[in-house]
C-alpha cells in the first residue's frame, strides 16, 4: 500500500472492464449493442469532423445545441422538457459522481440494493461516502421495510435504483416507485434510465416535477454510441445547475458531442434495431425457459439474466457459485463472452447469429 494513499482507496476493488479481444469473440457481457452505427452515419460524422471541428479548439462546453436536441427526444416521451433540464457527462459515470460530490460528500451516506450497477458504490467509495446496501429478495424486488428503516437509522442523501436494474433486468414495480415518491425532499431519488429505449419505461415525469429526482440516460446502449461515452440527466433546473457546478470544464470532446447529435437526427433509423433486439429477446427467453438447467428472469433490458436450477446443479454436482463459473468459463472457451455477476449470468443479448451461437454453446455445456 502506498502510505499516501487514502485508505478507502487502497482497499477499493476497482471495477472490471472486459479484456481486450484477441480472437473471435461474441461479446455478450457488456449490454452494448451488437450493431455498429451505419456507414452513412460514419461517413456524416468523418466528414463533419473534416470540415467543422477545429482540434486545437477546446469543445462547446456548455453543449448548448446537444441540450436542445436531448430535450426535444426526452419531450417525445410526453413530458415537456427544455435545455435547462438536461445535463451532458462524460458517460453517465460522471453524471453519478457529479452527483455524489454534490449531495453526500461529507454529508451522509447513499442507499443501493445489490445486486445492482456496481459503479454507485464503487464511485462513493472513491469520495469516502458510506454505502448502505439493502439487498434484493429472491425475486430481485426491494424490501420497502427493510428499505425505510435503513432511511430511518441513516442519512442518507442519495438513493440509487435502475429502471430496469442491471444485472436482473427486471423494472420497477408500482409499489417501489410510490415509495420513491414517498420519499423527503432531503433525499435525491436518482433513477437511472440507461435501458430506456428498450424497456420504454420512463418516470422522466417525476424528475421535471419534483425537485429532489433525477434521470439518468445514456448513448451508449440503444444508441451504438458506447465508444464515444455521452450520458444525461434529467432533472429541474436547480439541480442540473449544480451539476453544472461540480463537473469538470469542457468535460465532452466536439466529436462525441457531433455524435450524439448525429445519433439523434438519425434516431429513427438507429431505434429500428429495439425492434429486432426484443424479437431475440423473446426468443432467447422462451429458449431459455425450456432448458431445465437454467432459471431465466423476465427481462425489459437488454439482457436477460439467469441462475443454475438445482437440476442443473444436480447434473454438473457443483454448487452454485461453481456451477456459474463453469458455465462461464466454458462459453468463453467456446467464443461466448457473458458476464457473471450478482450469483447468476447476465447475457447481452446480440445479432440473431449470435444468439444463436449462445443457445448452441450453453446446450453443449448444460445438454
Amino acid at each position: 500500500m502506498l502510505p499516501f494513499l487514502r485508505t478507502e482507496v487502497a482497499r477499493l476493488k476497482a471495477y472490471q472492464p472486459h479484456p481486450p479481444i484477441a480472437e473471435p469473440y461474441d461479446q455478450l457481457d457488456t449490454n452494448e449493442s451488437p450493431v455498429d452505427l451505419p456507414e452513412d452515419v460514419k461517413a456524416t460524422l468523418a466528414q463533419h469532423y473534416q470540415q467543422t471541428i477545429a482540434a486545437n479548439r477546446y469543445p462547446d462546453g456548455g453543449h448548448g445545441a446537444l441540450k436542445q436536441a436531448i430535450a426535444a427526444y426526452v419531450s417525445e416521451a410526453g413530458a415537456r422538457a427544455t435545455a435547462d433540464n438536461i445535463s451532458v457527462g462524460n458517460g453517465s459515470d460522471e453524471l453519478i459522481r457529479s452527483l455524489l460530490i454534490a449531495t453526500a460528500l461529507n454529508n451522509g451516506a447513499i442507499l443501493v440494493a445489490s445486486p445492482t450497477f456496481s459503479m454507485y458504490g464503487i464511485l462513493a467509495q472513491t469520495l469516502g461516502i458510506p454505502v448502505i446496501d439493502i439487498g434484493r429478495t429472491d425475486d430481485f424486488c426491494i424490501n420497502l421495510d427493510v428499505a425505510q428503516t435503513a432511511l430511518q437509522e441513516n442519512a442518507i442523501r442519495v438513493v440509487f435504483m435502475v429502471h430496469p436494474n442491471s444485472p436482473t433486468a427486471n423494472a420497477l414495480s408500482q409499489d417501489e416507485i410510490e415509495w420513491l415518491r414517498q420519499l423527503p425532499s432531503d433525499v435525491l431519488v436518482v433513477i437511472d434510465e440507461a435501458y430506456f429505449e428498450f424497456s420504454q419505461q420512463t418516470l422522466v415525469a417525476d424528475s421535471l416535477s419534483r425537485s429532489n429526482w433525477v434521470v439518468l440516460r445514456t448513448f451508449s446502449k440503444a444508441f451504438r454510441l458506447a465508444a464515444h461515452r455521452v450520458g444525461y440527466a434529467v432533472a429541474q433546473p436547480g439541480l442540473t445547475a449544480a451539476l453544472e457546478k461540480v463537473r469538470l470544464p469542457y468535460n465532452l470532446p466536439s466529436f462525441s458531442q457531433a455524435a450524439a447529435l448525429a445519433a439523434l437526427n438519425h434516431r429513427s433509423a438507429l431505434l429500428t434495431e429495439v425492434d429486432i433486439m426484443m424479437q431475440e429477446r423473446q426468443t432467447m427467453a422462451t429458449w431459455l425457459e425450456q432448458q431445465s438447467a437454467l432459471v431465466p428472469w423476465p427481462s425489459t433490458a437488454n439482457f436477460i439474466y439467469c441462475r443454475l436450477s438445482t437440476k442443473g446443479l444436480a447434473q454438473l454436482g457443483l454448487d452454485q457459485a461453481e456451477g456459474l463459473h463453469h458455465v462461464f468459463s466454458h462459453l468463453r472457451q467456446q467464443g461466448t463472452l457473458i458476464r457473471s455477476t450478482g450469483g447468476g449470468l447476465r447475457i447481452s443479448l446480440g445479432t440473431p447469429q449470435e444468439n444463436q451461437r449462445t443457445r448452441t454453446n450453453i446446450q453443449t455445456i448444460l445438454g
